[in-house]
């Protein structure tokens, strides 16, 4: 990694100001843990990212991209090379039902954009944290609907900063995965499926699937979501009588309430850990791994993880 060559290089495409060494990574992320980026640069244009990625191919700088910061855990080490995050916030209607939201557009900054221009689609994902970029990198789901259902094609960088339209039947959509995690593309914008609904009904449906995140989940304490995917039938045997849900799993382990240090595991809902205020990334993973295995050992059911770590563990 040729340090000095990276930074003077993307000092001069981004102009002064533009790159931040030695950033803290906890205040940017939902968990509100984490240690230092090297170095990080907020995009704004798709210009400004195809160039830090030749710039990082050349000088051999490892690029981690930052959404929204929901869904992620931060290593204590913090994360070597460049972190970026995209402030690509557009949002336009190409054509009649098709809407295209740009990487950095906030799930909610989304619904609230469809439903005032009366189209239906994304009204029950109001309350989701993160951006559009992490809802398709992870295929987010919502009480059975995927995010990949609605989308009918992206706009992807790759690591060397070529650009490519994808269709949506090519990003091999399924359960919390996408063809982006595989291939290390990058989103830079998503088209999504929509058709005509009236405003006053879409806004009552956001207000009930937000009620029931804020009585169902533990919205008031720092957390990334979901720590666990829940278990697949066909792929997962689950024992009779047990829902194939990872909180409902941890709550029969007797894992609710549990502690390492400042982290918990909800109360509320089993599938969350919270910092209470002074939880390390450490002490998250060991709740993680504590569940793991008492699952694991009580019910024969390995969780996997639907948490992103970002770092050295």
């Amino acid at each position: 990694m040729d340090s000095d060559a990276f930074a003077n290089a993307a000092i001069d495409a981004l102009g002064p100001g533009r790159l931040a060494a030695g950033v803290p990574l906890a205040p940017l992320t939902t968990f509100r843990v984490g240690g230092v980026a090297d170095w990080l640069a907020d995009v704004r244009s798709v210009d400004e990212l195809r160039s830090l990625l030749a710039i990082a191919r050349a000088t051999d700088v490892p690029v981690t991209v930052l959404g929204g910061g929901s869904n992620v855990i931060v290593s204590d080490h913090g994360v070597r090379g460049l972190v970026v995050r995209l402030l690509l916030t557009g949002i336009r209607q190409p054509e009649a039902g098709t809407v295209r939201a740009e990487a950095g557009v906030t799930i909610n900054g989304l619904v609230r954009w469809t439903i005032g221009r009366g189209l239906a689609a994304l009204e029950a994902w109001a309350g989701t944290p993160g951006t559009v970029g992490g809802a398709v990198y992870g295929n987010a789901h919502w009480q059975g609907r995927n995010m990949g259902d609605l989308v009918s094609q992206v706009l992807i960088a790759t690591r060397t900063g070529e650009l490519s339209t994808i269709p949506g039947a090519q990003m091999e959509f399924a359960y919390d995965t996408s063809r982006l995690q595989r291939s290390g593309e990058i989103l830079v914008w998503a088209e999504c499926r929509v058709s005509p609904g009236e405003p006053t009904a879409l806004r009552a449906e956001a207000r009930r699937s937000l009620a029931y995140r804020k009585r169902t989940q533990p919205l008031a304490s720092p957390s990334a979501g979901c720590i666990f995917q829940n278990p697949v039938p066909g792929r997962d045997t689950m024992p009779a009588g047990v829902p194939a849900s990872a909180g409902a799993l941890v709550d029969r382990a007797g894992l609710k309430g549990r502690v390492v240090g400042g982290a918990r595991i909800s109360e509320t809902h089993g599938n969350f850990i919270i910092n209470e205020g002074t939880a390390t990334a450490r002490d998250i993973r060991a709740l993680v791994e504590m569940a793991r295995d008492a699952v694991r050992d009580r019910f024969g059911v390995v969780l996997r993880d639907e948490v992103v770590w970002l770092g050295a563990f």
